[in-house]
């Protein structure tokens, strides 16, 4: 097989993740519309098959989100060299909000917003572990999480907008 002329391996380089390609990778071959194609190879962050992997769509058209074993990178296409690793570790799920423009990462204990133009915002922690989201009506997240003090699951609303708590 002949490898592709341009080839980007993400994370690029992070202290402590020296090994992350031993782990795997998903990788990708990306054909952009305006931009030479290119193959993306994106380290996987956990081998425990319950954390995410996939291509998701970016709010701005020019980049694209890949989830390799629940680390997300947001790559442009137009310019593969520029890419985002998710700073939530590791990602256990990812909802698109198209009516507000955002790409939600759902970690253990809070959640990150991507916008068109980027982080949008991440919330504070929210609980010990155990998050989730039971509904998003008319731009409000409504979900779950378990307390430690309390040894029960407590509700916390988020308005997606600003990623206030309510």
């Amino acid at each position: 097989m002949i490898a592709p002329a341009r080839q980007f391996v993400y994370p690029m380089y992070v202290p402590g993740e020296e090994d992350a390609m031993a782990r795997g990778a998903l990788l990708l071959m990306v054909r952009p519309a305006d931009s030479p194609a290119f193959l993306a190879t994106c380290a996987r962050g956990f081998a425990d098959e319950r954390t995410p992997t996939g291509v998701f769509a970016c709010p701005n058209p020019n980049e694209l989100c890949a989830v390799a074993g629940g680390y997300a990178y947001i790559v442009d296409v137009t310019q593969p060299a520029r890419c985002t690793q998710v700073a939530l570790r590791p990602v256990v799920e990812v909802r698109a909000v198209p009516s507000l423009g955002l790409l939600l990462f759902v970690g253990f204990h809070a959640v990150l917003a991507w916008g068109a133009g980027g982080l949008a915002w991440k919330t504070a922690k929210l609980t010990d572990e155990g998050l989730r989201i039971v509904s998003i009506e008319d731009g409000v997240l409504f979900g779950f999480g378990w307390k430690l003090m309390t040894d029960a699951e407590v509700p916390f609303v988020i308005d997606l907008r600003t990623g206030a708590l309510r």
